[in-house]
């Protein structure tokens, strides 16, 4: 099979027995894990399936995702019926799942998968970076989940386990998708993948990791610097505010407008500025221009 990516390297300076270490301990760690059985996509390895998923995830914490995920692939449950049932459907069903841009990536990614793919998901990184709101996460994602190539998915539960417990220092990307790469036993990237990212979300978590119940506590580069170690772990950027926010704004916007017509009189009531009509018209026109609303002949705003 081909995917498109090469092969990365052995794991930066891990010895063979260190990584075999990991390994082990990790997949002996994983069965008892359980957290799969929360998260609905896991239980298929449809191409699809994996691709809806994984633009669900992007942006949506995973138990908002597991809440609305087989309404999701009921609804559209193949590329052809996703680019059959037209935009404003997909953007429908995706209200209060964040970031409505991502709907429309998904139905313009499947009229691509429809035209341009015969209706597979593609299986090459490249194709798959091509596609609409897929970046190299994403790709590397679908191709471990879906295709089985052995690449690494490397998210922010990944980085604190690498980070912390196998090389205790901060990582630049570039060494993380290396190491990531280097870890995965030969032709397991589907649930070693999953193992890792089960590990640093109920166990190496960024503020409170339960490092007693850690299946690498033993080997961790971390807790073998002591306990006045820096935490080698990049903390990620605070979340701008969403309470006033833009963002809260257009998916109030889209939410109603999935429920019928508003007058552009009304945008800014909807939107929850009722003193601040100009930001509404300037956030409007914007999903206009994104493609997700329109506007009629009398002015009002409709999903595209």
């Amino acid at each position: 099979m081909t995917s498109g990516i090469e092969p990365a390297g052995a794991g930066l300076t891990l010895s063979p027995g260190r990584r075999s270490a990991i390994r082990r301990r990790i997949t002996t760690w994983a069965p008892r894990a359980r957290r799969g059985h929360s998260l609905p996509w896991r239980s298929s390895n449809d191409p699809w399936h994996v691709f809806v998923s994984e633009i669900m995830l992007q942006q949506t914490g995973a138990a908002r995702v597991a809440q609305r995920f087989d309404d999701m692939i009921a609804q559209f449950p193949t590329p052809g019926a996703c680019a059959a049932a037209g935009q404003a459907a997909v953007v429908r069903a995706w209200v209060g799942l964040g970031y409505v841009r991502r709907a429309v990536a998904l139905h313009n990614s499947a009229e691509i998968i429809v035209t341009r793919h015969a209706g597979a998901v593609p299986r090459s990184f490249d194709a798959l970076v091509a596609l609409p709101g897929v970046g190299p996460y994403t790709a590397r994602a679908v191709l471990a989940f879906a295709h089985g190539v052995d690449v690494a998915a490397v998210d922010i539960n990944v980085v604190r386990v690498l980070t912390r417990a196998v090389t205790g220092r901060t990582l630049v990307p570039n060494e993380l998708q290396i190491l990531a790469d280097g870890l995965i036993p030969p032709g397991q990237a589907g649930p070693w993948n999953q193992a890792l990212f089960d590990l640093g979300a109920t166990v190496c978590t960024a503020s409170a990791p339960d490092c007693p119940h850690c299946p690498l506590a033993t080997l961790c580069a971390w807790r073998r610097a002591g306990s006045d170690a820096p935490d080698p772990h990049r903390k990620p950027a605070v979340q701008k505010r969403f309470e006033g926010s833009d963002r809260q704004g257009r998916g109030r916007l889209v939410a109603a407008a999935a429920r019928g017509a508003i007058v552009s009189g009304r945008l800014a009531s909807v939107m929850g500025w009722p003193d601040d009509a100009r930001r509404a018209r300037r956030v409007a026109a914007d999903l206009v221009a994104e493609g997700v609303l329109c506007r009629d002949a009398v002015g009002a705003y409709h999903l595209a």
